[in-house]
């Protein structure tokens, strides 16, 4: 199975690992599961860190921890980017917007905190 983490899950893989309920830890341990991270994620974080601080690493860092946790990264490609034109507005941000819309054209399930995420697939898995 392919998991796509939403970008505070990464963050958590490398930081905090035990904000992740151990159910979603022994999945994505799973050896025949590819555990992927958006690009998207380095982008939000690189944004972020720079104008506000509001992230603890630069992008380039967490590409570095990303990549040492054994994270795959999930390169953006134009199918990605207007797949986001069929979703619905439940959820605004741009961030989180593109990496759903990886999921789903990629049939990668998404594993997220953001329960407003969840409304859009039941291959989203959220707790």
């Amino acid at each position: 199975m392919r998991l796509l983490l939403d970008t505070h899950v990464a963050i958590w893989v490398v930081m905090d690992p035990k904000k992740i309920p151990q159910h979603i830890r022994r999945l994505m341990s799973r050896p025949d599961n590819e555990v992927l991270v958006s690009v998207v994620s380095l982008w939000e974080i690189a944004i972020k860190f720079s104008r506000r601080g509001h992230m603890p690493f630069s992008g380039e860092i967490a590409r570095h921890e990303f990549e040492a946790a054994g994270l795959q990264l999930l390169n953006v490609s134009a199918e990605h980017a207007v797949a986001v034109d069929g979703l619905a507005m439940a959820h605004g941000d741009p961030f989180d917007r593109l990496i759903l819309a990886q999921a789903l054209s990629e049939g990668i399930r998404l594993l997220t905190h953001d329960a407003a995420l969840a409304g859009y697939s039941d291959s989203i898995i959220t707790w």
